[in-house]
């Protein structure tokens, strides 16, 4: 099953990626270019692999680097609550 956002959280993409707001508790979250897309991917059915795949393709990281990525992505949001398995 794919993490997907808490429900209680409202997106805006912005041109520097992509904002949270928590609506439990008024914190903002800003994710960079790399973190949004790797969220997208997650939260839209996508694997750990798609998410790396999809890292490698936009941006110039090694295939170690974006599963590294991905799993440091996947981690921060869960432990702050804002996604959920």
């Amino acid at each position: 099953m794919s993490p997907r956002l808490h429900p209680d959280l409202t997106t805006a993409d912005t041109e520097y990626g992509t904002v949270l707001l928590d609506q439990r508790d008024g914190r903002y979250w800003q994710l960079n270019p790399s973190a949004a897309l790797i969220m997208r991917v997650l939260t839209e059915g996508g694997d750990r692999d798609r998410a790396a795949d999809t890292l490698l393709d936009a941006f110039d990281v090694d295939r170690d680097r974006a599963l590294h990525d991905v799993d440091a992505v996947l981690t921060e949001l869960t432990a702050a609550g804002l996604v959920v398995p």
